[in-house]
């Protein structure tokens, strides 16, 4: 196991960061940049220190990680001050609940602004040495996990206090300080949490942290020597068809009761695992650690089937029976079923799809589920893979100082879990209203002809092609892409347009003619046909929003090719409204006019319209009958009102956003 201390001690000390917190910061970087140990929020770190507080007086404090923050790139402010003495004492009680502890924590705070402390600080203070270490490393957890760990390890790690498992916060810390107490030596420098992790600690950060790739690089000889190799498997999986996708997508959302976004994964290493001789039933024995429940469940889902979904809820409906008495006799208070949608689908023919309400949730299982496969793997190869059993792996899915983790790292939105597909994405109308349908919580699928379609914006709701409108093989494969990675179609902007030079109808060029319709039209109408399958399917209501133009109900003389274009366009929508509703799709269509912040306004067009009608740039811009300035942020406005609440009754309408036209009024 690489040493990688040396790589992040950019940080220093000043007048509002001590340099224990510096040192802290440092080793808690250089154990969360590698995410074989720790993964999104995972493991914690601790330092003790003396500060002088407000009145003069010297405390001894502890730093922990604030709960919820990534090791890898936590900041000074990610850790909570707590006066050590207090929690010292806490410890010493002889029964405390979850919400006492918490409320314990905070008050033990010497800044009320930090994070929420880890619910492992008590664990943390009891340890005697000053820097403390805590990682969840596949290694460690594939030996943890063995029917005979408790031997295995003492053997392994005899300068280790081994820890049988315990449910994290109260318990354990008191587990672990008798265990401390019997056990430890003065050759100690360790403790092995069986089915958990590891702690390491030293008399400073650098130390614990050697201490702790010392004990990695340890377990990972130890597989290497004793392990079996892993059989050679075929990797190759097949693809899926794209509706499928979108069908799974829907019933997993349909038992999770809101929209999610589902992720499609076929790499060669899941197509490995999935074919191994050990599959499925390997999979299906627990987690690989207790904290990743809340983010995978208990169970994965075998197959691909959209019909088996509701199996599965039936199946998470009935392990939440058996285990919710017994819960609520230990916490005292009733516990509401959490939804039964699984997180992780695992298919021997098509590999692995990963669910959350948003992509970075869904991104989040997805490197679970790898890490998982990992462990087990190298479980299986020294032996058998055996996590905690269903009831302490319940508790701790029903934990709410876990189900908390969750809460505060979700801000629900409006369409959160939907995905859009927008045209037209990278610039004017198009890049607007992608970018509003991103702030309201939807995945886009962006498809441009600019090179710029990939990093028009950015973020893991973002997925930006490059593909011509018009070529239909083109933006078949940015759909199927963009349904791969986020599971489905929900909403479709049709945005893409071209508005060719002006000129008389006498003097139209054909190719011109010919590049507008294609453009504004026939390559809408192939959109229509390639969405509509998976708006059919789509968990929501599923709506399409078009760009018309104002030139529809009141052409102008030298735009014949765009205003006939738009018109065509205005019909095929109304037709899709009338045919698509029995489907339950919304269409409707905005009419913009004098949307002059888009690329079709070049500075020669402004100023060859503004002369036409004898004025200046300004004033033609603001040539309507409020005298107004239309914006594409107008625009991406009624779209956004189309694909929301406001319109939910509404289809085949007809909306200007022109500041007033007195030829359409």
């Amino acid at each position: 196991m690489e040493n990688r201390w040396d790589e992040f001690g950019n940080l220093s000390p000043n007048a509002s960061i001590s340099a224990a917190l510096v040192e802290c910061v440092q080793g808690s970087r250089a154990l969360g940049s590698n995410p074989d140990l720790v993964l999104h929020g995972g493991g914690n770190s601790s330092i003790k220190d003396t500060v002088v507080d407000i009145t003069g007086r010297h405390i001894d404090v502890i730093y922990v990680k604030g709960s919820g923050w990534d090791l890898g790139t936590i900041e000074p402010g990610g850790f909570a001050g707590m006066r050590l003495e207090r929690l010292r004492e806490l410890a010493e009680m002889g029964a405390m609940s979850d919400p006492e502890m918490v409320n314990e924590l905070r008050c033990a705070m010497i800044n009320a602004s930090s994070p929420d402390p880890s619910v492992e600080s008590l664990l943390h203070a009891l340890i005697p040495h000053r820097a403390v270490l805590h990682s969840h490393a596949d290694s460690i957890v594939a030996i943890t996990n063995q029917p005979d760990a408790e031997s295995m390890s003492r053997a392994l790690f005899s300068d280790a206090v081994i820890v049988p498992y315990t449910m994290p916060g109260f318990d354990l810390a008191q587990s672990a300080k008798r265990l401390l107490v019997e056990h430890a030596t003065s050759d100690t420098r360790a403790m092995v949490l069986l089915q958990h992790g590891l702690f390491t600690f030293g008399d400073s950060m650098e130390q614990a942290y050697a201490t702790h790739i010392e004990f990695l690089t340890r377990a990972e000889e130890y597989l290497a020597r004793i392990g079996a190799p892993r059989p050679d498997t075929n990797g190759e999986l097949e693809p899926i068809p794209p509706l499928r996708i979108a069908e799974l997508r829907s019933a997993v959302s349909k038992v999770a009761g809101q929209p999610m976004i589902l992720s499609h994964h076929s790499c060669e290493r899941i197509g490995s695992f999935v074919h191994a001789a050990g599959f499925p039933g390997v999979s299906e024995r627990g987690t690989a650690t207790p904290d990743h429940v809340i983010r995978t469940k208990r169970l994965p889902l075998i197959g691909a089937d959209a019909a088996e979904v509701a199996v599965y809820a039936e199946a998470y409906t009935r392990y939440f029976e058996r285990n919710r008495a017994r819960s609520e006799a230990k916490t005292g208070h009733p516990i509401a079923m959490l939804d039964p949608a699984p997180r992780v689908i695992l298919d021997a023919r098509y590999g692995l799809f990963t669910v959350g309400s948003t992509p970075k949730e869904s991104s989040i299982v997805h490197d679970i589920a790898l890490h998982t496969m990992d462990v087990i793997d190298a479980a299986e190869s020294i032996g058998t893979f055996t996590p905690i059993g269903e009831a302490d792996l319940f508790d701790v899915e029903y934990w709410d100082l876990e189900q908390a983790k969750l809460r505060l790292a979700r801000t629900p939105q409006v369409l959160a879990g939907q995905v859009a597909v927008v045209t037209g994405a990278a610039s004017g109308i198009g890049a607007r209203c992608a970018e509003r349908l991103l702030q309201l919580g939807a995945s886009v699928i962006g498809i441009d002809i600019s090179s710029d379609s990939e990093s028009t914006f950015s973020g893991p709701a973002w997925y930006g092609v490059r593909a011509d409108v018009t070529d239909s093989t083109a933006v078949t494969a940015a759909l199927t892409a963009g349904v791969e990675r986020f599971g489905g179609i929900d909403i479709v902007v049709v945005a893409a347009g071209v508005f060719a030079a002006s000129t008389l109808l006498t003097h139209t060029d054909r190719a011109v003619w010919d590049r507008t319709m294609n453009v504004n039209l026939n390559a809408a109408m192939t959109l229509f046909s390639l969405v509509h399958p998976y708006l059919v399917v789509s968990p929501t209501e599923a709506r399409m929003v078009v760009i018309g133009s104002k030139n529809v109900a009141a052409p102008g003389p030298g735009a014949a090719a765009y205003s006939a274009s738009k018109a065509a366009l205005t019909q095929l929508a109304r037709v899709a409204a009338l045919e698509w509703a029995p489907d339950g799709i919304r269409v409707n269509i905005v009419h913009p006019d004098a949307v002059f912040d888009t690329a079709l306004w070049t500075e020669g067009l402004l100023e060859e319209r503004a002369a036409k009608y004898d004025m200046t740039i300004d004033e033609y811009k603001r040539r309507n009958l409020l005298s107004t300035t239309v914006t594409t942020e107008n625009v991406a406005d009624m779209v956004a009102a189309m694909v929301t609440g406001a319109f939910a009754s509404t289809t085949g309408a007809q909306v200007p956003v022109d500041g007033g036209n007195d030829r359409v009024v």
